[in-house]
């Protein structure tokens, strides 16, 4: 376990501390995040953790067709799906107070009042120390709510094992590709911690943010001291949203979610730029911000929908025709148009990256396939965007941009950004 913590493969999905019996914590929430191992577990036990360690290894075809069988549509890039659609929740409170249309708080809260459900399994901010996150088990539509909208720091939902084993009741389950990934295993294995699980939901997945990236911003604001946070959003308000701060003083730092994007190559989480995953493959039901003009200029926030499983379709068609949900089918080559730039991120840029990791020495992931065939262009365009973060990444870099004002900062990142999509599109989109 130690070789996958040193060399880099832990994403923090949580499995290893829920199974440990406290054998084994997380350190330092606010700096590295990592698990440290206080007592060794026993044997049969860390063979568990180490089969359930996602980060190590997760067999991706051997688990779609475990999962959804060969009755399912396919592609490599978006995974298995039944149907794919654009929706929202026509709640205003739900999908207002989400990162997007609310699809997935509208299903949460949907199986709790028909009680399908008696709880369910999701990622909220903590009460205590309110600048980290904090998984828990929701059982009621308020405590649903406290918990919606993304959180782009790291978190662990599966250390919570043991809780979701106890709990006396049917449960729904919200995680990260990772997090999924490792409870797919568990599943498999019929652990009895998570037999009451009953679907399996996420949102898609770009990057996740180390927790310096919030003292970075505070510091770049002029404050230094993040215990004074008493509220932290990463998409208050209207959708795209923004990121905002609330300080126990009274102070409120908070700027828009496209400028504060600019933390991203300066605090990325190095792991998830080796996560192949973009949508949440192995859910009964994923989903994630529909990215197109023709949505993002009517605000509110539009969701693109990938119902996989049978249960997953049957759910998604339920709370369309009961009004729950507004969907409008999508065709799979508009929703890769989509979201483009995240599957070349994902599906090109993660074995990209991986390749040269081996070429290093280093050890990568096993995920049971890989894509290839990538021209030149690609490859040179991946040694530019390694670069960038190896030299944003570090203290110095990170310590100038503080010095800036964020809103310049943020415009400058933006249109830089804008600048290298369409300088590159013909690359990403290249056979895509």
């Amino acid at each position: 376990m130690q070789k996958i913590i040193r060399g880099g493969l832990c994403n923090r999905c949580g499995s290893c501390v829920g199974l440990s019996d406290g054998k084994i914590v997380f350190d330092n929430k606010e700096g590295r995040y990592l698990p440290q191992i206080i007592a060794e577990p026993d044997e049969p036990t860390m063979q568990l953790i180490l089969k359930a360690c996602s980060g190590k290894s997760f067999d991706f075809p051997a688990y779609r067709e475990h999962i959804y069988g060969n009755d399912t549509a396919f592609h490599s890039y978006t995974g298995s799906y039944k149907s794919i659609s654009i929706g929202f929740a026509p709640d205003t409170d739900i999908r207002l107070n989400a990162a997007s249309g609310g699809i997935i708080s509208a299903i949460l809260i949907y199986l709790l009042e028909k009680t399908l459900i008696q709880g369910a399994v999701v990622l909220g901010m903590s009460k205590t120390n309110p600048w980290l996150t904090q998984p828990f088990i929701a059982t009621t539509r308020e405590q649903i709510m406290e918990a919606s909208q993304s959180k782009y720091i790291l978190s662990s939902v599966n250390e919570i094992l043991p809780e979701i084993g106890a709990f006396d009741g049917r449960l729904a389950y919200v995680g990260l590709p990772g997090q999924v990934q490792s409870l797919r295993v568990l599943q498999k294995e019929r652990h009895p911690w998570v037999q009451n699980i009953d679907y399996i939901f996420g949102p898609f997945y770009g990057n996740t943010l180390h927790f310096s990236s919030i003292k970075s911003f505070l510091r770049s604001y002029g404050e230094k001291d993040y215990h004074k946070i008493q509220k932290l959003y990463f998409r208050y308000g209207e959708w795209p949203g923004n990121m905002r701060v609330e300080l126990n003083d009274g102070k409120v730092f908070q700027l828009k979610k496209f400028y504060a994007n600019y933390l991203i190559p300066f605090h990325i989480v190095k792991n998830s730029l080796i996560c192949t995953d973009l949508t949440n493959e192995f859910t009964d039901v994923s989903g994630g911000d529909a990215w197109a003009p023709v949505y993002e200029e009517r605000g509110k926030g539009f969701s693109m929908v990938l119902a996989r499983s049978s249960k997953g379709q049957q759910l998604v068609e339920a709370m369309t025709n009961e009004g729950w949900l507004s969907t409008t089918p999508l065709d799979l080559e508009t929703s890769i148009a989509m979201h483009s730039h995240g599957y070349d991120l994902k599906k090109r840029g993660a074995f990209i990256r991986m390749k040269f990791m081996r070429l290093l020495g280093k050890p990568t992931p096993d995920y049971g396939y890989s894509i290839t065939g990538f021209g030149f262009s690609r490859y040179l365009m991946e040694i530019v965007i390694d670069s960038l973060f190896v030299v944003l990444g570090t203290s110095f870099a990170r310590r100038i941009v503080e010095l800036l004002p964020p809103t310049f900062v943020g415009n400058l990142f933006e249109k830089s950004r804008d600048i290298w999509k369409k300088s590159t599109k013909n690359i990403k989109r290249q056979d895509l």
